[in-house]
């Protein structure tokens, strides 16, 4: 049986490595792992934030199926999920880190402590190591170390100085003490342990916010290095372009991007956002350098060459694009993030794919590698033909994702867009030229990627590009009646008892 170590760092832009031809990141580490196995360079998340894009990632099914809408929505019970296909397999699946995946609350009695977080644990997978927001586990880490830890998760405010304006400053912790080094010696730890075949899902939370990072990386990219932001004139600008990007940017706050800042994110000047965008690179980094510790074990443990190790985020970030933060609407930006897999098997080492990509192609990839069975029902494909050099017949010619911006506990979004409840929502289809952006109750987008690839330019209601948009919104439509819910409708029930369908005619 092969190994398998499914790595994913949380909110990672798609472009921001060096194996993409980033002009500032370096990801030595990372570009070296690109090299062993093989690069995807258009790969795109299905959903945003992060329970929405890990249901998409460790069901292989869209949203629109899984109908995980939002950091606390319930993943259905009758969902299988990678770690229960993996545990059919013969496989342990290990989790270092966290999954984000609310239980179904349907399944749980009384006051079951899994009913009151979002933060819960994939159906299927054994637990080494736990670490959700508040990080406790890594906190009592640093204590062993002699490491002051201060009370709550003030471990991010920097060593000295105010946290805003952010200033590149240093922790109170090394770089050997981040959580991406915690995680990584607990992984190690456990490889020591094995005797057989095994499967790890390391989920590493940086470099998801708050942006603080340790020293060599919290001064290692200049804040004057970098282009321009992708980003209309002004804030009122990009604001005029459509409502949900005027309420966005009217309510997202820095809190949730620095840890001890408060205000609106639209207080931060271009000094401000440029050394946010120095910090992220920073902090891409130290991912990088402790993913070069884990192959390194890999190596010296004897595995590296009967492991297939797949290294991807959950979604992206905004990073000071279109005056915003975080993980959101309809942008590339928030969805397009890294995918690489390294198969020794495949023996075609440092290849690029340059067709389109989804996250949910993760589960029926790793079933089809370790030789288990694929349902036919998955919205995703195998990408093991990808691997061997060759490409799936059929191979889908757009990407796609949704957004949910419903506020169940709350009513904000309904209250403020005057809009029911299942209305609050986006789904996009991206090609190779045009975006097209419907809304469940907002008028809709169309941008021209080849001319105006910032998304700086609606051209919905621009009558030349009429036909563009009918075109893009029947692939919508299509794409959509392709994949409702496939669960059973691929079986028939006969004299003869049950026919499935077979995965090539459900191809698409």
């Amino acid at each position: 049986m092969t190994n398998v170590l499914l790595i994913t760092a949380d909110q990672w832009r798609g472009d921001s490595l060096g194996a993409v031809g980033h002009p500032v990141v370096r990801t030595p580490n990372i570009d070296r792992l690109a090299g062993e196995g093989t690069l995807f360079k258009r790969h795109y998340a299905q959903a945003a934030p992060c329970s929405p894009a890990r249901a998409c990632l460790y069901t292989g099914l869209y949203q629109m199926t899984n109908r995980v809408c939002r950091n606390g929505t319930p993943l259905d019970r009758r969902h299988d999920t990678l770690a229960l296909a993996a545990r059919r397999a013969g496989y342990d699946p290990t989790q270092f880190g966290y999954t984000d995946v609310a239980q179904d609350p349907r399944r749980l009695d009384g006051r079951d402590p899994w009913r009151t977080t979002y933060e819960g644990v994939l159906p299927g997978m054994s637990v080494r190591v736990r670490l959700p927001e508040d990080v406790k586990p890594w906190l009592s880490w640093l204590r062993g170390r002699g490491v002051d830890v201060p009370p709550g998760i003030d471990i991010y405010l920097p060593k000295d100085g105010p946290a805003d304006p952010p200033a590149g400053q240093d922790t109170r912790y090394s770089a050997e003490e981040t959580e991406t080094a915690f995680l990584t010696d607990e992984f190690l730890r456990w490889l020591g342990e094995q005797d057989g075949a095994w499967f790890a899902h390391v989920s590493f939370i940086r470099p998801h916010p708050p942006f603080i990072v340790p020293e060599p990386y919290a001064s290692m990219y200049s804040p004057d290095d970098g282009g321009d932001f992708e980003r209309a004139a002004t804030p009122e600008a990009e604001a005029a372009q459509h409502p949900f990007l005027a309420y966005s940017l009217d309510t997202v706050r820095k809190t949730n991007f620095v840890h001890g800042a408060s205000g609106s994110i639209g207080d931060w000047d271009d000094a401000a956002r440029r050394q946010i965008r120095a910090t992220y690179w920073g902090m891409i980094s130290e991912v990088d350098a402790q993913i070069g510790r884990m192959m390194a074990g890999l190596e010296t443990a004897g595995a590296a060459e009967d492991t297939l190790v797949i290294l991807t985020s959950d979604h992206g970030e905004m990073m000071g694009d279109h005056w915003l933060y975080g993980k959101l609407g309809w942008f590339d930006q928030s969805y397009h993030v890294p995918l690489i897999i390294r198969d020794p098997m495949a023996g075609r080492p440092g290849q690029t794919v340059d067709r389109f990509t989804e996250s949910i192609d993760i589960v029926p990839t790793i079933l089809d590698r370790i030789g288990a069975d694929v349902p036919i029902h998955l919205d995703g494909r195998s990408l093991v033909p990808f691997l061997t050099g060759g490409a799936p017949a059929n191979w889908r010619e757009e990407a796609h994702w949704e957004f949910d911006f419903r506020e169940v506990a709350t009513a904000e979004t309904e209250q403020h867009f005057g809009l029911p409840l299942d209305a609050l929502n986006l789904a996009v289809v991206r090609g190779d030229r045009f975006k097209y952006v419907h809304f469940g109750g907002l008028p809709p987008l169309l941008f021209d990627m080849q001319a105006d690839p910032g998304e700086l330019t609606n051209l919905a209601g621009d009558p030349a590009y009429r036909d563009a948009r009918l075109d893009m919104a029947e692939k919508l439509l299509a794409w959509r009646a392709r994949h409702l819910d496939r669960s059973l409708s691929g079986i028939e029930l006969t004299e003869a008892g049950p026919v499935s369908a077979t995965l090539d005619r459900r191809a698409g």
